[in-house]
């Protein structure tokens, strides 16, 4: 599984947004977002604000990652 902090870094770039215009949205400084890349997990209050932030749902994306690991184990 990709980590949480590499998917919402690529979904960054999709989007074609700037670390500053997101650092920004989340009152965050330019260097901690770079350190949220980096991360495997994320607080899920900071992730439903990124989800908000980019329109993109994370928490169902986590959860399909689940049920596709679920499944492969019966």
């Amino acid at each position: 599984m990709k980590p949480i902090g590499e998917r919402i870094k690529e979904e960054l770039q999709t989007q074609e947004r700037s670390i500053t215009w997101f650092a920004g949205k989340l009152c965050l400084d330019r260097s901690n977002v770079y350190r949220l890349f980096q991360k495997r997990s994320v607080d899920t209050d900071l992730l439903m604000r990124i989800s908000i932030i980019l329109k993109l749902d994370f928490f169902a994306i986590l959860s399909e990652e689940l049920s596709k690991r679920q499944t492969s184990q019966r």
